[in-house]
């Protein structure tokens, strides 16, 4: 008999009840170190004051209207949004799969407009992930995602991640956007070289091509700024974010140029929930509290100390660790062992991972993560490792 939940996930025994900070409390009791944030999603750590503030006030006031109204936490976000960011408009979903779908639709119908409706292609790479929507399993185009799912969204040309050679010879007049993640998560954090998102920016100026950048998990200061791409000195003219910007809370965003944009009129896109009152009360206490002054060099000089234990941990280990990649507090370790085994593993030493493609293990720690806890969590890593090795 089919359980009443879908099984679509291989779940690890374990029940969280409760959580503090950096801290998971399984329901006998146990504390665990979470260095996976529910998936970068819980970006000031579990029960944050002021998210919980935000989100009680708003409870007690008012939880949905739908977008047939005007909605001022919506306003005030975008306000901030568009403040700390290349965008000029932004749209609210209520995840990063929902944010894919609108900035395709809104790549097309940009051309659309200019009257060009066959430029529709959107060139992606290899190792993406772009969540599991129809849109979203079309642009990755991985076997495993659309096998049985057909037929499969037309429209996505797929590249090898990081080769401007094969950008420019795929450009062509039915080209719409080139969609892309700053760093890769799903696909094994892997990052993209500054050198090689700025070519990518100067190449679509050149052709007039869109460039949508996924943030979805890079962003919200998860590399040491509050977007990925500020690191090469460039900006897209879409982007797609989610998971941190609610802190926890269901909510995604697409951010935008107003050029980008202006085929978006009324009526050609829609959400109930998106951008309700409660999700934007929490977004912005998390946008205030990410840019209050400080606040990213401390993610920074956390990440640094944690990159440096890593290292420790790779060196000390060579038989099960190979390197450690990413930027900021999206850290992976690329194993030589079963990076499953290392995740299950670490459940024997009470501190939590996240597993990625490429025999990648995840580290997505709050970014309020404290430097006494990134020790502790460097030292269960260090006994996961050894009994792993043991085994």
């Amino acid at each position: 008999m089919i359980p009443s939940v879908l099984p679509t996930y291989s779940r690890a025994p374990l029940s969280f009840v409760k959580g503090e900070g950096s801290w998971l409390i399984e329901a006998d009791g146990r504390r665990f170190l979470d260095l996976g944030s529910g998936i970068a999603v819980n970006a000031l750590g579990h029960a944050h004051p002021a998210l919980v503030a935000a989100l009680s006030e708003q409870a007690n006031a008012l939880w949905h209207t739908s977008n047939l109204y005007q909605i001022p936490n919506q306003q005030a976000l975008a306000d901030k949004l568009v403040e700390h960011s290349f965008a000029d408009t932004v749209f609210f979903t209520n995840s990063g799969t929902e944010s894919c779908e609108l900035a395709v639709k809104m790549a097309r119908k940009y051309w659309y407009e200019k009257g060009q409706p066959d430029r529709t292609d959107i060139l992606t790479f290899d190792g993406a992930f772009h969540g599991r929507s129809s849109a979203g399993i079309a642009a990755a185009g991985s076997e495993k995602m659309v096998k049985g799912f057909g037929p499969i969204l037309q429209g996505f040309v797929h590249l090898p991640w990081a080769d401007l050679d094969a950008v420019r010879a795929a450009l062509s007049e039915t080209t719409a956007a080139v969609l892309i993640e700053p760093v890769q998560g799903e696909g094994g954090i892997r990052t993209l070289p500054d050198s090689f998102l700025k070519d990518l920016r100067a190449l679509c100026d050149e052709t007039g091509t869109l460039l949508i950048l996924d943030e979805v998990q890079c962003g919200i200061g998860r590399t040491g700024r509050l977007f990925a791409h500020e690191w090469a000195g460039i900006t897209p003219d879409i982007m797609m974010v989610a998971k941190g910007i609610g802190g926890g809370f269901p909510l995604g965003a697409v951010l935008a140029t107003e050029a980008a944009a202006a085929g978006m009129t009324v009526g050609t896109h829609g959400s109930t929930y998106g951008g309700n009152p409660l999700g934007c009360a929490v977004g912005c206490a998390v946008i205030d509290i990410v840019m209050a002054p400080g606040f990213l060099d401390g993610v920074n000089r956390k990440a640094g100390l944690l990159r440096q234990k890593l290292e420790g941990l790779v060196a000390a280990h060579p038989e099960i660790f190979e390197a450690v990649r990413g930027q900021g507090l999206m850290l992976g370790l690329k194993c030589k062992v079963a990076a499953a085994d290392l995740v299950k593993a670490g459940y024997d030493n009470l501190v939590i991972t996240v597993p990625a493609a490429d025999n990648v293990i995840r580290m997505l720690p709050p970014l309020t993560i404290t430097e006494e806890d990134i020790s502790e969590a460097v030292a269960r890593l260090e006994a996961t490792a050894t009994q792993v090795a043991a085994a």
